[in-house]
């Protein structure tokens, strides 16, 4: 039988076809840890033993498949100098079969969280880092309905009402609106931890889950190794400006079938940088 040779089509597909794997990226895994950490501003007993990405800024995000300029900006002033800072940052992830562990050290040229405009729920017109997740990850497209969560914490170290603050989803309503719930969190903020700019965080979190989860999605079952969720970290840095400034780093905005996949994994070896999937490669330096 004669051998038809591939068409032009066929032919580009097929130059395609390594290309479409290497794009591929693999879940980012998140460690259990063993020993329960003390939740004071200071990652420095469990970060090594956590998920993280690397730095994240800018141009690092730029070259992200999930990047959009409208979404992904800074607060550029008339009066910042060449080469400063305006927004750098790093974040963790652990868990236990009790906790979530949320961390993020960051380096910020200003804290702004003053809202002339203020609501409880305008998170996103102060400094805030907020986790998006999706437990358990369902493979349907939605936004903040059931199963979806948005954990947002404040950097303002008076820790208001509304410093901790809870978007979801639930059976029968979408966007819920709240402050997380009294018992179900503890979290800290070191301010200026390096003595380099006093707008520089370290912020760490620990969420009880199954009241949180089980409460967004009743088909929650507990953390488990295996576990799968949807994974997208809001960085929110408005610098005395407007909504916009802010990174979103594993997604590309409320939708979760935009958010990347995580995945609970059993104790990892501590590394100096832990980092896997789409989040594996380091940018900028440590503070």
């Amino acid at each position: 039988m004669e051998r038809r040779r591939p068409t032009a089509i066929a032919r580009v597909l097929l130059l395609l076809l390594p290309l479409a794997a290497a794009c591929q990226t693999a879940p980012l895994e998140i460690p259990h840890v063993s020993t329960e950490p003390t939740i004071d501003g200071d990652l420095s007993e469990w970060r090594n033993g956590a998920y993280s990405g690397g730095w994240w800024d800018i141009e690092r995000l730029s070259q992200t498949s999930w990047y959009d300029p409208e979404r992904n900006r800074l607060t550029i002033h008339d009066d910042e100098k060449p080469g400063e800072i305006d927004l750098q940052a790093r974040y963790y992830a652990a868990w236990d079969e009790t906790y979530l562990y949320l961390g993020a050290e960051a380096r910020d040229n200003v804290n702004d969280v003053d809202d002339p405009a203020h609501e409880d729920k305008r998170w996103y017109f102060k400094d805030c880092v907020c986790w998006f997740i999706e437990a358990p990850r369902d493979g349907r497209g939605e936004a903040f309905e059931t199963g979806d969560n948005a954990l947002c914490f404040l950097i303002d170290e008076s820790r208001p009402a509304y410093g901790a603050w809870w978007r979801h989803g639930e059976p029968g309503r979408d966007y819920v609106e709240e402050p997380l719930p009294p018992g179900t969190f503890d979290y800290a903020i070191t301010m200026d931890p390096w003595g380099r700019s006093a707008g520089d965080f370290v912020l760490e979190v620990r969420v009880r889950m199954d009241p949180i989860f089980g409460r967004s999605d009743p088909a929650w079952t507990g953390a488990s190794e295996g576990q799968r969720l949807g994974l997208e970290i809001v960085h929110t840095d408005p610098d005395g400006g407007d909504y916009g400034g802010h990174f979103l780093v594993y997604g590309a905005g409320d939708s979760d079938d935009t958010w990347g996949e995580a995945v609970l994994v059993g104790p990892m070896p501590p590394t100096a940088a832990r980092g896997a999937g789409s989040g594996a490669t380091e940018a900028g330096t440590a503070p």
